[in-house]
């Protein structure tokens, strides 16, 4: 059985950007006992991919030259030398962008497909969903009134962590680029407001939207919007910094906001997060947000692209703003 594969060719910065990715074609090598050989369903596209193709120091060791490029995925189990799985098995884990491969059971997952189609895993019941569940619900804890406000609010994360502050009682003010998106946070998920960044000024915005000043603030994005938030902040006031996206260009370059200081001068609290706290405790995420779901009291939305191929214009989508919810590559492996 031959695999398809993405493997990042050269770390970004040394040549054209669309040098770094390269196609390759390899046939499956033979099992060894404790592995299993996967046909790949899906591959999830995250803004993090940019953190794991720097040689820079990161939560996790980047993705060598000549390696597959790193990434979420969800397939079935085609070939077992595993106890823990068996044929027709659906898992999860980090596959890598291709469309078969081998892999140690012990890495994987199995996810329960009679619950949501397998993609589903890799939206709003995967890494994804978990980090917008927990992110909000254990770490920024929204209480009923209070205002929180979240930035790249229709994307992945972000429509799930409103979606929890909204079901604790909270007044969500979701912050998105266009007027699409900003139409599906108000009339698809229900938050009380809907900021476009794209198409006017967030600081202005945010003054207008949070008269009574901000008491939660789920960061996506960083940049300017963490500054035009900084300076509304209540007093102990709680900030969840989940990713900053608005700096992942140059990651190892990072700015911090002019602000910092209200942090002080507020008795803020920020806390940054991912999901490696949280592995241990996933079926907590799934017994909240499955019967959610199935009750229509959570909405997720997945924008996906055919084809292994398209990778390359995959990963530039997401850093462009172009996805409508939880960006997925549709890779279908034969089995």
């Amino acid at each position: 059985m031959e695999a398809v594969q993405i493997r990042m060719r050269e770390y970004p910065g040394t040549g054209p950007a669309r040098d770094v990715w390269q196609l390759t074609r390899d046939p499956l090598r033979a099992l060894s006992d404790g592995e299993v050989a996967l046909a790949l369903d899906t591959i999830s596209i995250d803004p993090g991919m940019s953190g794991w193709i720097t040689n820079k120091r990161s939560y996790m060791p980047p993705v060598k030259p000549g390696g597959v490029m790193r990434a979420f995925g969800v397939g079935e189990v085609v070939e077992s030398k595993s106890e823990r799985f068996s044929p027709g098995d659906w898992v999860t884990g980090f596959t890598g962008v291709q469309t078969h491969g081998v892999f140690h059971g012990e890495n994987l997952r199995r996810i329960d497909a009679s619950l949501a189609p397998p993609a589903k895993f890799l939206s709003g019941f995967g890494m994804t969903g978990y980090t917008g569940f927990f992110g909000m619900s254990d770490i920024g804890q929204p209480m009923e009134g209070e205002t929180v406000v979240v930035s790249a609010a229709s994307g992945a994360v972000g429509s799930i962590a409103a979606q929890v502050a909204k079901a604790a009682g909270a007044r969500v003010i979701g912050i998105a680029g266009g007027p699409e998106k900003c139409a599906y946070l108000q009339s698809e998920l229900g938050l009380g407001h809907a900021i476009d960044y794209k198409n006017c000024n967030v600081g202005d915005a945010l003054k207008k939207a949070c008269p009574d000043e901000i008491d939660l603030y789920f960061d996506n994005v960083g940049g300017e919007t963490l500054e035009a938030v900084l300076g509304l902040m209540k007093h102990q006031g709680r900030i969840v910094v989940c990713g900053a996206i608005s700096q992942y260009a140059d990651f190892a370059g990072a700015q911090g906001p002019a602000n910092f200081m209200a942090v002080v001068t507020h008795s803020l609290s920020i806390r940054g997060f991912t999901m490696r706290d949280y592995m241990h405790r996933i079926p907590e995420a799934l017994e909240w947000l499955v019967p959610a779901w199935r009750e229509g009291r959570l909405k997720m939305r997945e924008h996906v692209v055919e084809g292994i191929e398209k990778f390359p214009d995959a990963y530039d989508m997401i850093f462009r703003g172009e996805n409508h919810g939880k960006l997925l590559l549709k890779v279908g492996g034969e089995k």
